[in-house]
C-alpha cells in the first residue's frame, strides 16, 4: 500500500484550512486517512502550522510521499533536516547530542527571523498609524484655518456694518440738527 503525507482541505468557500494527513494513495482527497499529524491554515500573516514533529518524522522515515506543498511545510518545521542529521547520526558522522545541537541552532535561527519579520510587521504599521495621524492632524489644522478665516470674515462685515450704520445714524442727527437750526430762525 503507497502512503501519502497530504492536505485535506476543510473552512468554507474562500477561507481553507487544511489537515495535515497520512492516507493512502487510492483514497479520495477529504475521505479516509490513516492518521491526522497536523494542520495548515494559509490564510493567516505568516501561515499558521500545528505540526506533531514526532509523528511527521516517523512517516517520512518510513517512505510516506509527501505532495508539493506537504514538502515545504515539512521543510519548513524541520522534518528534513532532521531526518538528514539523524542519517548522519546512523552513520557515524556525529553523535545524537550534535545532532539535537545543529537541529536547535538551526531552531533558533529560524525564530530569530521570524521575530525580525513581526518587528518589521509591527514598525511598518506604526508608521502607517503615524501617517494616519499627521494626515488627519493636518486636516483638521486646514479646517480650523477655514472656520477662522470665515469667522473673522463675518466679524469683518459685522463691523462693517455697524460702522456703516453707525455712519448713517450720524449723519441723520447732523441733518436733524441742521434742520432744526435753519428752521428756527426762519419761524422768529
Amino acid at each position: 500500500m503507497a502512503t501519502k503525507i497530504r492536505l485535506q482541505r476543510h473552512g468554507r468557500k474562500g477561507y481553507a484550512f487544511y489537515s495535515i494527513v497520512i492516507a493512502d494513495v487510492r483514497a479520495p482527497r477529504d475521505g479516509k486517512f490513516t492518521e491526522k499529524i497536523g494542520t495548515y491554515n494559509p490564510n493567516t500573516n505568516p501561515a499558521t502550522v500545528d505540526l506533531k514533529f514526532d509523528r511527521a518524522l516517523y512517516w517520512v522515515e518510513c517512505g510516506a510521499q509527501p505532495t508539493d506543498t506537504v514538502r515545504n511545510i515539512l521543510s519548513g518545521e524541520g522534518v528534513y533536516l532532521m531526518k538528514h542529521l539523524r542519517g548522519g547520526v546512523k552513520k557515524g558522522a556525529f553523535d545524537e547530542a550534535t545532532c539535537e545541537a545543529k537541529f536547535a541552532a538551526w531552531k533558533a535561527d529560524k525564530q530569530k527571523g521570524l521575530d525580525a519579520f513581526e518587528a518589521k510587521k509591527a514598525a511598518e504599521k506604526k508608521a502607517a498609524e503615524a501617517a494616519r495621524l499627521d494626515a488627519e492632524k493636518k486636516t483638521k489644522e486646514e479646517i480650523a484655518k477655514k472656520v477662522a478665516d470665515k469667522k473673522a470674515a463675518e466679524a469683518a462685515a459685522k463691523a462693517e456694518a455697524e460702522a456703516a450704520a453707525n455712519a448713517e445714524a450720524e449723519t441723520e442727527t447732523a441733518q436733524a440738527t441742521e434742520g432744526e437750526t435753519t428752521e428756527t430762525p426762519a419761524e422768529a
